[in-house]
């Protein structure tokens, strides 16, 4: 055959836009054996990502865009991109949805809903609810060749991320497993044991073991993998084990496995639910997986059933690693075990109006996370592992320097997340000991409901590293926290968070503490709203434990929890030009460590550490921090250097509770009635210019309160 005959159909895949540009097609009834253009489409991103290689050689300047036409990809073990994937800065790779058209990247298999049928099994009926019985369908998994139903694992505070086991969606909307009771809690009875306690050194692993009193569990007594939630100790750390013994006589549970701080009842938050229970499926959208027989057991959903899918995918269902310049834009991941993307090293990929739905873990995680064969424990030491996050938080307890090698200038911008099992994103960049910034950005995203499996520390956004942004989201509707915080100057600005800590007790919308090391994080010009609950200790932005160095300017905060700030001991944190409105109290200041926790600030103990691993009084932190270099000769454990001025307190009852000498206090302004707001009945808090506020104190700087949130 011509040589050039070959090269010609060699070329012929990709369309030539025009100069630099060249685009393919992909599409569920196309075939790999054709050319990739629109009429001719290829059948799998596998094949559009070898012949994208192969085009690159030739055409290193050109871009490329990848069309994908309407329909769900089944990615059993997801899709990778390494360098040989990257394009430039002025040729990126882009892979997109064509035109208007709906694009899935599901790690889901979708079920025929006719093969959902009735309940006849006599002795499954006698476990269901007898209002339930005749609403209950089924579906025999195991006749479809379905067999990886996955396992359900403990869940909670100090445990590694895991992959969810395998979920039901309906109609695009995740269902929940039967549970006891619906929609509320129970509370724990005498506690007969408490368990070992990992967070005290005890690492025998025994369950705990306490009353109730309730008569529900009588229905349960021929389920065989009955699993308990709550918050078993403290307000800050759910949790979810298996019940090993159900004693029905002695109405006691004993637990399979331990919590990290063992079991307590008596406060209002020391509640559990049931779940994982046949006998409980009384309300639409409920289900249950009978792994022994592999049959589905569900109650549909309101209105027509449409669609039945099951989570599969135990992999990210799109990986990139040192890659470079490659964009998404306008695609679905959704109906996975674990995480959406995972992201590590390379600069400037893209995630774009794509939509993050129905994930068994986080949507997207930004650098390597850590793999360790330990248990339950508050600090683990263990190994970088690619494509999970497991026990990352652990590890930087006790290695705060890690780099995790995300990469640089990565964006996840317009993009939409919620019903996500363990939080929203997990943006890493940026290293410690040089300052240097990662730069990577979340921005315009709305992210919601990502809690549906644990509620605490596992937040909208977990950032770390140094430098990285978050700004213009909105966060909400979630039991614990928005924006968990580790690292050094990182930006967090012009986000609206509301309805956050709705649950439990001492925590934070936005939350770090615990090293002093972290200095230079600004928290600029965000609407905090409609936080916490009736009860518990909750706040908007929680110092926590000796944090420092963070600086709060042009805020508003209305109706945002029980303190709208905690100062925990800390130091130089400074408050300034901010709006608090109709707060309970505006900011709470202590001295913990003269108290409870002044052991931290003992020499070689965990600050020293800590600051010690940094080099805190050698340059960049001695450059970029100079406060911070005398931290042990300046009285340490004295709260000081933080700045409360220039802020205007609303219809507030009490401003702070500190001492003088823990604060330096300036010109603050306190008003009652609306002094000069747009709209205040409708939480339109922009300044008009005649506000009462700029006669009364003319250094105000006018908060850009249209700016907030999504754009």
């Amino acid at each position: 055959m011509n040589r050039l005959f070959i090269l010609l159909l060699f070329f012929l895949p990709f369309h030539v836009m025009g100069q630099n540009q060249r685009t393919c097609f992909v599409s569920i009834n196309g075939k790999d054996s054709n050319p990739g253009t629109l009429e001719k489409p290829f059948a799998t991103l596998q094949k559009a990502r070898s012949v994208v290689r192969e085009q690159k050689k030739l055409y290193p300047d050109d871009a490329f865009t990848i069309f994908i036409r309407q329909g769900s990809y089944f990615l059993a073990d997801g899709f990778q991109l390494d360098s040989l994937d990257s394009g430039t800065e002025k040729a990126p790779v882009t892979y997109s949805a064509y035109q208007d058209e709906k694009v899935y990247f599901t790690g889901g298999v979708t079920i025929p809903v006719q093969k959902a049928v009735a309940v006849s099994n006599a002795s499954i009926l006698s476990r269901l609810l007898p209002e339930a019985r005749a609403k209950v369908l089924q579906v025999n998994l195991k006749a479809l060749g379905i067999k990886n139903y996955g396992s359900i694992k403990p869940k909670g505070f100090g445990r590694p991320y895991t992959n969810a086991a395998m979920e039901l969606f309906c109609n695009k909307e995740a269902m929940k497993p039967a549970r006891w009771p619906n929609d509320s809690l129970v509370p724990i009875g005498k506690v007969l044991d408490q368990g070992s306690i990992p967070r005290n050194g005890d690492f025998s692993g025994r369950g705990g073991k306490f009353t109730y009193n309730v008569q529900r569990p009588e229905w349960w007594t021929k389920a065989n993998d009955v699993w308990i939630s709550g918050f078993f100790r403290y307000g800050y750390a759910d949790d979810a084990v298996k019940i090993a013994r159900l004693d029905t006589a002695n109405k006691t549970f004993t637990t399979a496995q331990e919590t990290m701080y063992g079991f307590e009842g008596g406060k209002i938050f020391q509640r559990w639910y049931a779940f994982n229970l046949l006998e409980e499926i009384d309300v639409q959208g409920e289900y249950y997986i009978d792994r022994d027989a592999g049959m589905l057991y569900f109650l549909p959903p309101a209105g027509e059933l449409q669609s039945i899918e099951l989570s599969i995918t135990e992999a990210p269902l799109l990986v990139m690693e040192n890659t470079s310049y490659v964009h998404f834009n306008n695609i679905n991941f959704e109906c996975a075990r674990g995480m959406g993307v995972y992201i590590e090293r390379g600069k400037e990929n893209k995630l774009e109006h794509c939509t993050f739905s129905n994930l068994g873990m986080v949507a997207v995680s930004i650098g390597k996370g850590i793999h360790t064969s330990n248990g339950l424990q508050h600090t683990v030491t263990g190994q970088p592992a690619s494509r999970m996050i497991g026990s990352l938080y652990g590890h930087l307890y006790s290695n705060t320097t890690f780099d995790r090698e995300a990469g640089t200038g990565h964006v996840i911008s317009n993009c939409q997340i919620y019903n996500a099992g363990s939080g929203g994103i997990i943006l890493g960049g940026g290293n410690r000991l040089t300052l240097e910034k990662g730069n990577n950005q979340v921005v315009n995203c709305r992210i919601y409901n990502f809690n549906r499996i644990e509620r605490s520390y596992k937040a909208g956004i977990n950032i770390d590293g140094v430098g990285n942004i978050i700004r213009n989201c909105e966060i909400y509707n979630c039991p614990g926290s928005a924006i968990l915080l580790h690292g050094n100057d990182h930006l967090i600005e012009k986000n609206n968070i509301h309805h956050a800590v709705t649950d439990g007790d001492d925590m934070g919308a936005v939350y770090y503490g615990r090293d002093p090391s972290e200095f230079g994080n600004k928290v600029r010009h965000n609407f905090f709203h409609h936080l916490g609950n009736d009860h518990g200790y909750l706040v908007a932005v929680y110092h926590d434990d000796g944090a420092c160095g963070m600086e709060v300017y042009g805020n508003v905060f209305y109706k945002s929890g029980s303190r709208a700030s905690l100062i925990g001991g800390g130091n130089d944190n400074v408050y300034r030009n901010n709006l608090f409105i109709d707060c309970q109290q505006a900011i709470h200041l202590d001295n913990r460590l003269q108290g409870w926790a002044k052991s931290f600030v003992n020499r070689n103990d965990l600050f020293e550490k800590r600051l010690q691993a940094v080099n805190y009084q050698q340059p960049p932190y001695a450059s970029a921090y100079p406060s911070l270099t005398n931290y042990f000769d300046d009285k340490a454990g004295l709260p000081k250097r933080n700045y409360i001025e220039g802020n205007v307190f609303i219809n507030t009852k009490m401003i702070s509770d500190g001492k003088a000498e823990w604060s330096d206090v300036g010109k603050n302004l306190t008003l009652f009635g609306n002094p000069g707001f747009a709209d205040m009945e409708k939480m339109n808090f922009e300044l008009l210019p005649g506000a009462e506020i700029f006669k009364l104190m003319p250094e105000f700087k006018k908060i850009p309160f249209h700016e907030i949130g999504i754009q």
